[in-house]
């Protein structure tokens, strides 16, 4: 197994704006609920933070916005695809992972008003909070991939990225006869970058041990123009996959999916025009991601690529003093992975602290991040 970390270099944090009088909002809003910190996700960050300040500031002054009843470990996914555990592993419900001390508001957001310290869930409720966090994490878009996600419902189509087709990546292991078992890597910012490799160097050799794998082709497509963005890892790897016999095809995009023929379709993306098409007998999908729409949408909380714009360092805002994020929905110029959220959370946590007693953030985040991967 390969691991790396990385950090980015400390360049200074930029000084903090007067913070505003959160009291401070529109009469006309009609305000169903009050918390001194809300935190909107229930993911990693999301919940870790929330325990932290539900622990501080007791019963009834933080509230978690997450609509799912499972929380899930999502690393752990590559191995379920890979047969190694089951999908159950890796989740427990919501209820007993989040803080009893915090208030669960199980509705989905829909809108971020900052100026009015407001977010607006689904059913209606405007929830007023005194500080925000943000940790809202990616979303994907397989929709933007023609012939997905209806294509998942026929035999060989899968993606460890989701719990809807993680089952069929191990369905596909088992029923693959002979032919072509593609790999793709789409053209957006991903989470956990290495997962793409790891089901598939986890798929070798699960073809090699069940007496697969001379019929099977391996191909790696990626849409990026390395096969790893660390070159001493980089390295390694294509010394892995010349050793396996994996194909490999830089600047690769998944753009069709074609069930009914068994056919991939990838556009070369330093020649746009040049379309290639793949046939498979199994096909591993990383969709296309994002921030989440509700969070894009609201241009006063977001750089212009839709993530949450905050200070790299100190993970404030850097409009909004009492506003706050971590994770995959911020712009934190670090891999997308769940041990990047363990280095953000502490250095948010101290800094929100701060700013709750009057001060500055000055504690910073060095851009920790790591990626184990499973090459076996």
């Amino acid at each position: 197994m390969l691991g790396w970390t990385c950090r980015f270099l400390h360049r200074g944090t930029n000084s903090c704006r007067t913070l505003r009088n959160t009291a401070a909002f529109s009469t006309s809003y009609k305000v169903h609920k009050s918390y001194k910190v809300v935190v909107v996700g229930g993911g990693a960050g999301g919940c870790a933070t929330a325990a932290k300040f539900a622990s501080k500031l007791g019963q009834g002054n933080v509230a978690v916005i997450e609509p799912a009843d499972m929380h899930y470990y999502q690393p752990m996914w590559t191995l379920v695809g890979g047969g190694m555990k089951k999908l159950e592993d890796s989740g427990k419900p919501m209820s007993q992972v989040l803080p009893k001390k915090a208030d669960w508001i199980k509705q989905r957001a829909v809108s971020f008003e900052p100026d009015n310290n407001t977010v607006t869930t689904q059913d209606g409720q405007q929830v007023q909070y005194e500080y925000l966090v943000v940790a809202l994490g990616m979303q994907l878009n397989y929709h933007q991939i023609k012939g997905l996600p209806a294509a998942f419902e026929t035999p060989g189509v899968c993606s460890n990225y989701s719990t809807l087709y993680v089952n069929k990546t191990l369905a596909a292991l088992q029923n693959f006869r002979q032919g072509n078992a593609l790999f793709s890597f789409p053209a957006t910012p991903i989470k956990c970058a290495g997962a793409p490799q790891k089901i598939m160097y986890i798929a070798e050799e699960y073809f090699r041990k069940h007496g697969k794998r001379d019929q099977a082709n391996i191909i790696y497509n990626t849409s990026l123009p390395v096969i790893f963005g660390i070159k001493k890892y980089a390295d390694a790897l294509w010394e892995i996959v010349k050793e396996r016999n994996i194909s490999v095809n830089l600047r690769h995009n998944l753009i069709e999916v074609k069930p009914d023929s068994k056919e991939a379709i990838f556009q070369n993306l330093d020649d746009p025009e040049d379309l290639k098409t793949y046939q498979y007998e199994m096909l591993h999908v990383t969709p296309p991601m994002s921030s989440p729409d509700v969070l894009r949408q609201c241009s006063q909380l977001v750089d212009a690529a839709g993530y949450l714009d905050v200070n790299k360092e100190t993970l404030q805002h850097v409009r909004y003093p009492n506003v706050f994020g971590l994770g995959d929905s911020s712009n934190v110029p670090t891999s997308k992975t769940a041990a990047a959220v363990a280095g953000q959370v502490g250095v948010l946590g101290k800094n929100l602290s701060l700013v709750l007693k009057g001060d500055k953030p000055r504690h910073l985040y060095d851009g920790y991040t790591s990626c184990p991967l499973v090459t076996g």
